[in-house]
């Protein structure tokens, strides 16, 4: 690609990075500009899955709530069928990165699936439990490093980040997949799944700290990151959990501890919904909005991504120069 290309696409990637950001307190840092009301302190956030539950419902967010443990089992088989809408063209010899990957119950799809799988989990508990339900997989390689400073090797066909960019900085984000182009084969796909937003930035401080972003805040980021997006597809089953989990988190708030018989009230409200399902993670929502209300407050996507050209053509003039400037950003996400 021409330099003056290239300047052009930087050119865009800045416009689209800019024009995402709401600063209503910002700092400089370098070059880029931080919102600090939008940042996670990594110190909680690693200190929150420190002795994360190694369940069905613990990793996604499910425990607390009276549910049963086929909840979990629900939205598993639910979004298995977008994973598998993804993944369908990809061929059954290549390796797969997954990243975070929990108590690995995808990395174990992945296994069944394709040759050879590199499975990245931080938290100890769920690593342990990852490392078992592996463990009959010869194909399987586990590490229980941080993303940011797991140094990938070979090539891989595929990388599932299952809700794991919701737990970085917006910066961190587009270095991880930045970092990611150099080991994705020619055809590679990133398949992400995120709790979203409908509107902007939401960060949770406290304990339990988290960014949510809307979709149009995604296709920003990715854009910025050098990906194009082939795709987004709502994850319906997250949705109709989603909707029990918010009707039980009222129902805590106006009744007493010792009268809210969770196990009783979130079988009910889970069941209650699940037998709607799949139309009513339309019908309610349609219904909700048109009375002025969101309902669910979060909702969940899958996003489709690819390296766009002139990302790979950067990486190739980078690597005619060694791997210097690529060691720097491995350095600076740590």
């Amino acid at each position: 690609m021409a330099r003056s290309g290239r300047t052009l696409v930087y050119r865009r990637r800045i416009v689209v990075t800019a024009a995402l950001r709401c600063h209503e307190s910002v700092q400089i840092e370098g070059d880029t500009a931080v919102d600090r009301s939008l940042q996670l302190d990594y110190s909680k956030v690693r200190a929150y899955w420190q002795h994360a539950k190694p369940s069905m419902l613990g990793p996604y967010m499910m425990d607390g709530f009276g549910f049963p443990a086929a909840a979990g089992r629900f939205r598993f088989r639910g979004e298995l069928d977008a994973v598998e809408e993804a993944v369908k063209d990809l061929r059954s010899s290549i390796s797969v990165l997954d990243l975070g990957s929990g108590v690995g119950v995808w990395t174990e799809y992945f296994a069944q699936r394709f040759a050879n799988v590199v499975s990245v989990e931080a938290s100890p508990t769920l690593y342990a439990a990852l490392k078992e339900r592996c463990s009959r997989y010869p194909n399987v390689v586990t590490s229980g490093d941080d993303v940011l400073s797991f140094e990938p090797k070979g090539k891989f066909g595929l990388v599932f980040l299952g809700g794991l960019l919701m737990y970085l900085n917006e910066r961190d984000v587009r270095v991880l997949l930045d970092r990611l182009v150099p080991f994705l084969e020619p055809d590679a796909v990133v398949l992400c799944r995120e709790s979203t937003i409908r509107h902007g930035t939401k960060a949770l401080q406290g304990d339990y700290q988290v960014v949510y972003r809307s979709v149009e805040t995604y296709h920003g980021i990715f854009a910025a990151a050098g990906f194009d997006v082939v795709s987004v597809k709502a994850n319906s089953a997250y949705i109709n959990v989603q909707m029990s989990c918010e009707l039980i988190k009222k129902w805590k708030r106006l009744a007493p501890e010792r009268i809210r018989c969770l196990p009783v009230v979130g079988r009910l409200a889970y069941w209650g919904l699940r037998l709607g399902y799949p139309w009513n993670t339309r019908l309610i929502p349609w219904l909700l909005a048109g009375l002025g209300r969101e309902f669910p407050s979060l909702t969940n996507h899958f996003f489709v991504l690819r390296p766009c050209l002139h990302a790979v053509v950067d990486r190739r003039d980078t690597s005619s120069h060694g791997t210097q400037l690529v060691e720097e950003v491995f350095e600076n996400a740590r």
